[in-house]
C-alpha cells in the first residue's frame, strides 16, 4: 500500500496543492489528470521521493519495491539492453554484479566465497535465475527482436529506447509502478500490449497520461488535480469526464428541481455501469461502480478551447492525386518509394508507419514545405489546404518580441484588434495574455496559435502531423471534436488512439515494401487478421 498524509507543495506564493491525503491499494490503476501546469508530474515525483513536499509525508508498506519509468532516454547509453532492463530491480542487479565479480576473481578469499554463497541464496529467493529470460520476454513482447537484446542502448533509435526503459520499469513486477506519459513515442502495437499488461497487473499502478484511450483501458480510478486539491474518484477517464460535463450542465440549469437532477444522476450511473460491465476496460474487473456517487464529483475548473475548422468552399470531385512519389533520407535510403495515392471526396486518411520520419516527410512534401522528392502530386482546383507541422518552430523564429495579437494578425484578412482578440479568446488567450511575446510561448500555446492560424484560413483540406503534441486533455478533446465535425478532407497522424479511431475512415500505412491502404476505422485496422498478414508479408519482403 502507498498513502499520502496531508501533502502540501507550493512555489513562492503559488500553491500547487494542499492537504492531500490519499490511499493507493493493490490491484488498482490510478490515472492522474489535470490541466497543464496543475502539478501532475510534480505529484508523481513526490510519490517517488524525487521531490520533498513542504508538509506531509508519503508512506509505503515496509518491504515493498517501487519502480519509476525513467524520463532520461540517454541515462543508460553505455549499458547493454539486457542489463538496462534488469536494472529495474536494482537489488537483484547489484547482487548479480557482486557475485559475478567474485566468481571472476581467481584470487577470491574464503570470506569472499562465503559472501558469494550468501548472495546466491538471496539471488534464488528473488527468482534471479529467471531474470534474463523474463527481461527477454518483456522486450520481445514490445517488438524488440533478440538481435537487439545485447546491443548497447546507444545503438537503438528513439522509439526502441523508450521500449527498453518501459521494460526496465515493468521488470520484476514492482509492488508500486509510477509512469509519466508511458505511451509517448510508442507504436500502436506496443501501446495495445501495455494496455493489456496493466489491465491484468495485480499491484499498484499510478500513471500520468494525456492518452484518453489508454486511461480508459487501464484505470480503475481517476486522480484529479484541480482547485489546488487532489481528489480521487472511482471509474475511468470517460466516466469522470462525462460526469463532470453532466454536473456542469445541471448547475447551469437553475430551473430544474432537485429530485429531477438526482434522478438523472442515478440514471446515468445505471447506464454507465451496464456499459462498463460489457467492455474490455480494466474498470470491468471491479465492482466498485456499484458504489459510485455522482454527487461526490466536483465540477471541473478546466477550460476547453473552441476548435472548429469551417471550409470557405466545398471541395470538388478532384481532391489530390499522388503519382510515383519517392523520398530519400539524409543517409541515402528511401523513406518511401513509388507511392500512388488518390484522395476521394469526404475521406479523412490516417497515415501510419513504423518509421515516423516517413510520415513527416510525406506531409512536408504534400504541404509544399519540402521540394526535394521524386515523382509528382496534384491538388484539385477547388482545394485550399492548411498544414500543422510536427515541428512548428519556423513559424515562431522571426521577431520573437511580436505579441500574440500581431503574430496572428499576419495570417488574418480581418486586421481589427477586437476581432483578433476574440479569436485568441476562443483559444484561451484572454486579458493581458494576448500581449505575450511569441518567443516565450510554451509548446501547447504554440500549437493553439497554429490552430488559430489554420481556422482563420477556412481550408477544405487539412494536413495534421501529430496535432496533439504538447496539448492537455481539454485541448485534445476539443481538437477531437473539431476534426470529427470538419466537412472537408484530411490527412493526419497521431499517437492518440481515440482521435485516430473516431476521425479516420481510411488508413494508409507506409512500409519499406510499399503502401497498405484500407478503407476502415483505425480500431478495425489494428485488429484485422487480413491486415496483420499483409503487414507480415510486406515487412518480410523488405527484410529480404
Amino acid at each position: 500500500m502507498l498513502q499520502t498524509r496531508d501533502i502540501a507543495l507550493q512555489y513562492g506564493k503559488r500553491v500547487l496543492f494542499d492537504e492531500v491525503s490519499l490511499q493507493f491499494t493493490k490491484g488498482n490503476c490510478y490515472g492522474i489528470i489535470g490541466a497543464n501546469g496543475a502539478g501532475k508530474s510534480t505529484f508523481l515525483k513526490i510519490l517517488s521521493g524525487e521531490i520533498d513536499p513542504i508538509r506531509g509525508s508519503v508512506e509505503i508498506t515496509p518491504g515493498e519495491r517501487m519502480a519509476v519509468l525513467s524520463q532520461n532516454h540517454f541515462a543508460f547509453d553505455d549499458f547493454p539492453v539486457m542489463d538496462t532492463v534488469i536494472m529495474g530491480h536494482r537489488r537483484l542487479y547489484d547482487i548479480m554484479q557482486e557475485k559475478n565479480a567474485i566468481y571472476d576473481n581467481p584470487n577470491a578469499t574464503e570470506a569472499e566465497s562465503m559472501r558469494a554463497a550468501e548472495l546466491e541464496g538471496e539471488f534464488g529467493e528473488m527468482n534471479g535465475w529467471m531474470a534474463e529470460s523474463d527481461a527477454a520476454e518483456l522486450l520481445s513482447n514490445m517488438g524488440l527482436h533478440e538481435s537487439f537484446h545485447y546491443k548497447l542502448v546507444r545503438e537503438l533509435d528513439g522509439s526502441d529506447r523508450v521500449k527498453v526503459l518501459l521494460a526496465q520499469a515493468l521488470f520484476g513486477e514492482p509492488d508500486i509502478l509510477l509512469m509519466d506519459e508511458p505511451t509517448n513515442d510508442l507504436d500502436a502495437e506496443t501501446s495495445d500490449w501495455l494496455c493489456d499488461f496493466l489491465a491484468d497487473y495485480q499491484n499498484i499502478v499510478i500513471v500520468v497520461s494525456h492518452d484518453r484511450h489508454f486511461l480508459d483501458m487501464v484505470c480503475t480510478h481517476v486522480v484529479d488535480v484541480d482547485f489546488g486539491k487532489i481528489r480521487m474518484y472511482t471509474g475511468n477517464y470517460t466516466f469522470w469526464y462525462e460526469t463532470s460535463q453532466l454536473l456542469s450542465r445541471q448547475i447551469a440549469d437553475k430551473n430544474k428541481k432537485v429530485e429531477q437532477k438526482r434522478q438523472e444522476m442515478m440514471d446515468f450511473i445505471a447506464r454507465f455501469s451496464a456499459n462498463a460491465s460489457k467492455s474490455r476496460q480494466a474498470t470491468s474487473r471491479k465492482k466498485a461502480l456499484e458504489k459510485l456517487n455522482l454527487e461526490d464529483i466536483k465540477v471541473s475548473s478546466r477550460r476547453y478551447p473552441y476548435i472548429a475548422f469551417k471550409p470557405e468552399r466545398e471541395p470538388g470531385d478532384v481532391i489530390l492525386d499522388v503519382e510515383n512519389l519517392s523520398k530519400k533520407a539524409a543517409t541515402g535510403e528511401y523513406l518511401f518509394q513509388n507511392l500512388f495515392l488518390r484522395f476521394n471526396k469526404g475521406e479523412k486518411i490516417a497515415v501510419i508507419s513504423r518509421n515516423a520520419l516517413a510520415v513527416t516527410a510525406l506531409f512536408n512534401i504534400l504541404s509544399g514545405e519540402n521540394s526535394d522528392y521524386e515523382g509528382s502530386f496534384q491538388y484539385g482546383q477547388t482545394i485550399s489546404k492548411q498544414f500543422l507541422p510536427n515541428d512548428n518552430s519556423a513559424y515562431f523564429s522571426g521577431d520573437q518580441d511580436m505579441s500574440l495579437i500581431d503574430w496572428l494578425r499576419q495570417y488574418s484578412k480581418e486586421k481589427d484588434e477586437a476581432f483578433i482578440r476574440g479569436f485568441l479568446g476562443r483559444m484561451l488567450f484572454t486579458g493581458e495574455e494576448v500581449f505575450k511575446r511569441s518567443g516565450v510561448l510554451s509548446g501547447g500555446e504554440k500549437v493553439r496559435c497554429m490552430m488559430s492560424k489554420i481556422m482563420l484560413a477556412n481550408p477544405n483540406f487539412l494536413i495534421l502531423d501529430e496535432p496533439t503534441n504538447h496539448l492537455d486533455l481539454e485541448s485534445i478533446t476539443a481538437l477531437n471534436t473539431g476534426m470529427q465535425e470538419f466537412t472537408g478532407n484530411m490527412m493526419f497522424t497521431s499517437h492518440d488512439y481515440q482521435i485516430m479511431d473516431s476521425v479516420a475512415n481510411r488508413i494508409i500505412e507506409i512500409t519499406p515494401a510499399g503502401l497498405i491502404d484500407q478503407h476502415m476505422s483505425y480500431g478495425e485496422y489494428l485488429h484485422s487478421e487480413k491486415v496483420r498478414k499483409m503487414r507480415e508479408e510486406m515487412y518480410a519482403e523488405a527484410r529480404v
